[in-house]
């Protein structure tokens, strides 16, 4: 299966190398935030509109290490959370896109 993840692209260009990326908010909220491709473009309209550039991180879940939750978030809609840091070799691809 697969998920998205809307990253900054400076959060995914620190990681340089890193086998890992960790959104910030994994440090504040204790999860990556992720959503199913028909929430996606919500999620950009809702959240990183006005922005500039952004990344999308497709992400295969039977690649992740770390703990997939599918969980109510805001509006009570069920959204994926990643539990920590994300194995960047289940990105399998990352677009660019201007908001």
């Amino acid at each position: 299966m697969n998920i998205f993840h809307v990253a900054i692209p400076e959060e995914w260009e620190n990681a340089g190398d890193e086998l890992y990326y960790s959104a910030g908010s994994l440090k504040t909220e204790g999860f990556i935030h992720c959503s199913f491709s028909d929430q996606l473009e919500g999620v950009i309209e809702r959240y990183f509109k006005g922005r500039g550039r952004i990344l999308i991180l497709r992400i295969v879940t039977e690649n992740l290490d770390s703990p997939l939750v599918v969980e109510p978030s805001t509006g009570r809609e069920p959204y994926p959370h990643i539990y920590g840091p994300l194995l960047r070799t289940a990105v399998a691809e990352v677009s660019e896109r201007w908001v």
